[in-house]
This record gives structure tokens, sequence and C-alpha cells, in this order.
């Protein structure tokens, strides 16, 4: 015990309750098996007792927890969730404005400008506040500009080249970037409330168990929330660009950006990468096996396009794409989220 008390000593002086030590032993590898041979029944009792054996002065309550409420701090994350919306609508009414005014070039030139600066505020956006992931995101940016140019540009793409193109522009279906772009602000909220509500959870708690099965709740009220928010503003953008309709792939792709990002921001990055990384792997499959059926002795590698594509329309790909990972994901952040060793701070 003496060993373990020393080797875990910092996490026993940081902890305000034995939950807390319990969550960090869990997620150095304890386990029960483990507790039983310092002859306790789980982690949790054996957290107890070294709980138990640190001073008095180590748990002084002052010294962790969960941070007060903080206007200031509130206002100010919200204010940075709003500015990439602010960004594209911005860029959206200018364009909708000058239609017929500008030039080719110049229309070209007030996108682009609109959509660094829109990549500009969203960097601000997850660099603090509740969407900041401490571990940072890896190669989830990357796939997620993929997935993002897949939205506007995508089914263009794939309708051309089912039709024996590619063979002129494609015509970008700009609604779900604004759509999504709007939904960041409601999305740090709903992080923040799961955030709040799970480590309040964590300090009533008297069991890991107790812990997960209350946390379940949690993530699924979190993810309801975040659909309540991201359809009407999908419908909205829809509407004021003169788009064909709320599609389930930017639904999809909503729900697979919330839920990787909520992962990242407990410090679990990698699920979310492997998901978005499996979405971009689908959308681009699906021109390219109809391409290569192209080729002599190949042609049924477009059946399964042509199949998906005649149910469902050439949106059915990204939908069964961002909707097949969005749904993996969100049953992997059931388990993984319940788990009191995400909710921990350093």
């Amino acid at each position: 015990m003496k060993s373990l008390l020393h080797d875990h000593r910092d996490l026993c002086e940081r902890a305000v309750d034995p939950l807390e030590i319990a969550a960090g032993l869990e997620a150095h590898g304890l386990t029960d098996r483990t507790a039983a041979r310092y002859r306790h029944r789980d982690v949790f009792a054996l957290a107890e007792e070294l709980y138990a054996r640190m001073p008095p002065r180590a748990h002084d309550p002052a010294a962790g927890g969960p941070p007060g409420p903080d206007t200031d701090a509130r206002a100010a994350w919200t204010l940075l969730a709003l500015l990439p919306g602010a960004a594209c609508l911005a860029t959206a009414g200018v364009l909708r404005v000058t239609e017929g005014v500008l030039g080719d070039g110049t229309r070209a030139l007030v996108t682009v400008v609109g959509a660094l600066l829109a990549c500009l505020a969203l960097r601000a956006c997850l660099a603090r506040g509740p969407l900041r992931a401490p571990e940072g995101a890896g190669r989830a940016g990357m796939y997620a500009c993929w997935l993002l140019s897949y939205s506007v540009y995508g089914e263009e793409l794939l309708a051309q080249v089912m039709t024996g193109g590619p063979d002129g522009p494609w015509d970008g279906s700009p609604a779900p970037l604004l759509g999504l772009a709007a939904v960041i602000a409601p999305a740090a909220w709903c992080a923040h409330l799961f955030t709040v509500r799970a480590h309040r959870k964590l300090s009533g708690s008297r069991a890991l168990e107790e812990f997960g099965a209350g946390v379940r709740p949690l993530l699924l009220a979190a993810v309801s929330l975040f659909l309540a928010a991201l359809l009407p503003l999908l419908y909205v953008a829809d509407l004021g660009l003169g788009g064909g309709g709320v599609t389930v792939a930017a639904v999809a792709l909503g729900v697979l950006f919330f839920v990787a990002r909520l992962l990242a921001v407990h410090g679990l990055p990698e699920p979310g990468t492997v998901a978005l990384a499996a979405a971009c792997a689908v959308e681009a499959a699906a021109p390219a096996l109809v391409l290569a059926a192209r080729l002599p002795g190949l042609e049924p590698l477009a059946r399964p396009v042509d199949a998906l594509v005649s149910a469902g329309g050439t949106g059915a790909v990204s939908a069964l794409a961002c909707g097949g990972a969005a749904l993996g994901l969100l049953l992997h952040a059931a388990l993984a989220l319940s788990r009191a060793s995400a909710h921990t701070r350093p």
C-alpha cells in the first residue's frame, strides 16, 4: 500500500474526494483485480483508503474541484463561438447582394476572404472555452476540411462522374456550410453543460458504476440538445440560400463533428479522428469506384454506388458515410465518456 501511495501521491494530494482518486487509478490502468491484491473489493474501496491515508490539508476543497461560474469567461467564449457563423453569414450576404454586379473573379475573391475569416474565427473558438481540446485534435482538421468540401461540392461531383464526367464546373451548395458554422455557438454551450453536469455527477457519486450510469443520459441529452439547435439552423440556412432542403447528410455531419469534438475535449481525440477518416474514405471511394468501373472488366465496381444513388440520390453516399461514422462514434462515446477518468482535470 505504501508503494501504491508513493506512486500516486500527486493524484491523492490533488484529489478532493475518493472518486477522483478512483478515476485517476482507472486512467492509470488499475482494475478491480488489482484492488483485490491490496485486499479491497474494487478500485473505489482502494481509493477510499488512499484518500484516508493522506494528511487532511491535502484535501483542501479550495485547491480543486470544478471552478465556479465565471460570467466574463462564458461571455468571451460565447462571442468567439458566434464569429465563424457571423463570417459565413456576412460572406453569403455580400455575395447575394452583389449578384450580377461583381464579376466572377471578384466574387471568388470575396468567397476566399470570407472562408479565411471563418477559419481564423473557428481556430480562435476552438483554442479556448468548452470546445478546447487539451491534447489537440491530431489530423481531425484535415479530415474535417474534406468533409466540409464534400458537403458543398460532393453531390454535384458524383452526379457528373456517374453521367460520364466530370465535364464542367461543380455547382456548390453552401447552405450546409452556413448552418454548420452557425451551430458552433450552440455546440459550445451543449459541451459546456455536459461537462458541468458530468463533474457534478462525479462529485456526487459513490462508485464508478453509479457515475457511469448517470453520465450516459447526460451525453444523450447533450446530443439531443445539439440536434434541436442544428435542425432549425440548417433549415434557415437552406431557406436563405435557396437550397433543396435540409439533407440527412448535413445533419449526420453535424452530429459527427460534435461527438468527435466532445471526445477530444475530454482527452480522447483518436476515436473522433478515426471516425472522420472513415467517413472521408467512404465519400472518396464512391466516385473512385465509378471511375474505376470504366476500365474493361471492372464494371461491377460501380454497382454498390449505383444501387445507393438509385435508392437515395447522390446525397445518400454522404449520408451513409457520415451517419454510420456518427452512430459508431456515439456508441463509443457512451462507453468512453462514462469512465470517470475522462472527466478528471490534470
